[in-house]
């Protein structure tokens, strides 16, 4: 008796064993491409003032890869150099460059406040080489 309990636990062993290795992988699905939406980049679109002075920045799109397409205004126009969204966990960043106009330089370095729906952070006027802490408020979403 213990001969036959002995096969058929061998028998199902084998069994178990062809089932397993018959059924196929399960596929996984790729990753969906990292988009501006997606990382929540598109909340930076938009018209964004600074209280203390005027200054504008209006942002009209992002790129999957962060680039913004922005402009400052004081009041007139300047191109920005660079600019660039970023994450770090939960934390979205805007950093901004500015190189015409006499700005040689300066820069933005803001984060996304979710909560007041601002953008906060530090000024560096880098013609005076002093840096002030700033922030901007929306005037409009973007369209």
């Amino acid at each position: 008796m213990t001969r036959l309990v002995s096969l058929l636990v061998a028998l199902s062993l084998t069994w178990n064993a062809i089932a397993i290795a018959q059924t196929p992988p399960i596929a996984t699905p790729a990753p969906a491409p990292l988009t501006a939406a997606r990382s929540g980049f598109d909340v930076l679109k938009g018209i964004w003032i600074r209280p203390d002075g005027g200054y504008t920045i209006v942002i009209r799109s992002v790129a999957e890869n962060g680039q913004l397409d922005a402009t400052y205004f004081n009041p007139n126009q300047l191109p920005f150099a660079k600019a660039l969204a970023s994450r770090e966990g939960s934390v979205l960043r805007a950093a901004f460059e500015l190189r015409a106009g006499g700005y040689d330089g300066s820069t933005y370095e803001l984060t996304y406040d979710p909560a007041s729906d601002r953008l906060k952070g530090a000024y560096y006027q880098a013609v005076a080489k002093q840096k002030f802490e700033v922030y901007f408020t929306r005037k409009q979403a973007a369209q």
